[in-house]
């Protein structure tokens, strides 16, 4: 039912580009070795290392959102202006490094972008073609509704030397903590009860791709998207902005972690 829901809702842009996704994912684990695909290629529009499964299932995306003329934000190409009033913030792969390596947790991601606003996001697993989809104004899910940390299963992004502090006193407090490594991913899991937060506790990890669609999958179902430091999650084609990134079944959640993490 969610499947037909998505199939006959979602804005075309969406479904074109999730399908190219899919279809370039699935050629490039038959066609390329692990190595191959880790390989790096460029660096890209982001500052960050580019392997070629990036390379490849972004080109096929690029050429979808082209032929059907609408914009494209892309952390390895940037902003490709086309001069249409519709324009899509898209992570070709997030979880370059599981997919590369043969770990099915990858997802393409995209949210349309109106009039400066995130309408519409979807969210496809690349190694099972599950989607998740929803506007502004519907979605198919609704979050765990879970309050508090102490009753909280969290995903987290890994710890870095610069927010270690922090990390460990979300898992101290969590009842459950899980590393997937694919950010996308875990937000889709918060917007359907899987789990109740997704969280980058302070090191300033998160790009606008990583979370655009979060904002709303997640909101519309009745969670909500933060940044650690109360910056707006805001549709900008500035790459180098950073975002540390929660995104909780609840706001009372939402803010109890945003506390942790600050200290």
């Amino acid at each position: 039912m969610i499947a037909e829901t998505i199939r006959t809702q979602a804005h075309p842009a969406l479904l074109v580009t999730a399908e190219a996704a899919s279809t370039a994912y699935r050629e490039a684990q038959l066609k390329y070795s692990r190595e191959q695909l880790k390989a790096i290629e460029m660096e890209g529009a982001d500052g960050t290392p580019t392997m070629f499964i990036d390379v490849l299932v972004e080109d096929a995306i690029i050429a979808a959102a082209r032929s059907i003329g609408v914009n494209v934000l892309s952390e390895e190409r940037g902003w490709i202006d086309v001069g249409s009033s519709i324009s899509l913030v898209i992570d070709p792969v997030d979880g370059s490094a599981n997919a590369a390596a043969g770990v099915p947790l990858s997802c393409f991601s995209a949210a349309v972008v109106e009039d400066g606003e995130f309408t519409e996001a979807l969210t496809s697993w690349l190694h099972t073609d599950e989607r998740w989809w929803a506007s502004r104004q519907f979605s198919p899910y609704r979050t765990s509704g879970c309050t508090n940390v102490a009753d909280a299963a969290v995903s987290m992004l890994r710890p870095h030397a610069r927010n270690w502090e922090a990390w460990g006193r979300v898992a101290r407090e969590a009842t459950r903590i899980r590393i997937l490594s694919c950010s996308t991913i875990d937000a889709a899991f918060v917007a359907n009860g899987a789990i109740d937060a997704f969280v980058d506790a302070g090191s300033d990890t998160h790009r606008l791709m990583d979370i655009a669609a979060a904002v709303v999958l997640v909101e519309a179902s009745g969670g909500v998207v933060l940044d650690t430091l109360d910056r707006p999650i805001e549709f900008d084609t500035d790459l180098t902005r950073r975002w540390s990134g929660i995104v909780a079944a609840t706001e009372e959640l939402g803010h109890e972690l945003r506390e942790l993490i600050t200290g």
